[in-house]
């Protein structure tokens, strides 16, 4: 079992901290060294103060198309940690909105008035398959669940004067198919990674996993074979397959694979 030290990015809004990662643009040895180098998830904490821009991921085979062999397309998943009282998200575009119509918009300065809004609260969970085009609104904290991945394409960031990646965008955006916004129902799983709330990790499970601490009750620990830790709030473990943790306490916690 290993605990993972996250990697902290300063942005205009906010900050994110790369908890679990074996991405290029941050690199955890330690998590390397044990999952692999080629570890096919990146899972984040997101604090958003602002918000970020509005942005859109290429799939598989449009990111090897647009950014080269080898690169990975970005579907990812939320769960709202903490949340400010009507807090928001963009998730997809609204009904029977129009390519044109969106390209016309980011051109113009816009494309606000296509978004769809949605109202979040602590707990709720948000499946973004790649080419959905989405964005966190100020007064949201929330963990991040997605492949390993760092492409981005940037449709319209509230004149902050950053690069937009118009072209590449609407060669990705897709339309429809969305999940509802609601709270977390306690398992999970898509083509690309699998989460479930528990307050005891799996025993036995037969693949590697990450284990994340949503809480905790002081003096809470977690224990497996000589590693022992006190459990806090945001921690997060690295799980070899096979490997039963013995839980001291009460916690909450999501496992993380890989599908």
């Amino acid at each position: 079992m290993l605990r993972l030290n996250p990697i902290h990015f300063d942005k205009i809004w906010g900050y994110e901290d790369w908890i679990a990662s074996v991405h290029p643009s941050g690199f955890q040895e330690n998590f390397a060294a044990a999952a692999g180098k080629d570890y096919p998830l990146l899972v984040k904490i997101i604090q958003a103060d602002a918000s970020l821009s509005v942005q859109v991921h290429p799939d598989d085979e449009q990111a090897m198309r647009l950014e080269g062999e080898g690169e990975r397309g970005k579907t990812e998943c939320w769960y709202v940690l903490d949340a400010e009282d009507d807090a928001r998200l963009v998730y997809g575009l609204k009904k029977d909105v129009r390519m044109e119509d969106v390209s016309a918009a980011i051109k113009a300065g816009t494309l606000e008035r296509y978004l769809n809004f949605v109202n979040v609260k602590e707990g709720d969970f948000v499946f973004i398959p790649a080419g959905t085009v989405h964005a966190i609104c100020g007064g949201i904290r929330l963990l991040e669940v997605q492949q390993s991945c760092d492409i981005t394409y940037r449709l319209y960031d509230y004149n902050r004067g950053r690069e937009l990646h118009v072209e590449k965008s609407l060669q990705v955006i897709k339309s429809g198919g969305l999940l509802s916004v609601r709270p977390f129902s306690g398992d999970f799983s898509c083509r690309y990674f699998a989460l479930r709330k528990s307050g005891l990790p799996e025993t036995g499970a037969g693949k590697d996993r990450l284990l994340f601490v949503l809480g905790a009750e002081k003096n809470a620990g977690i224990s497996s074979g000589k590693d022992e830790f006190a459990l806090r709030a945001e921690d997060i473990f690295f799980l070899k397959a096979g490997e039963t943790p013995s839980l001291r306490g009460k916690a909450e916690f999501l496992e993380i694979s890989a599908t």
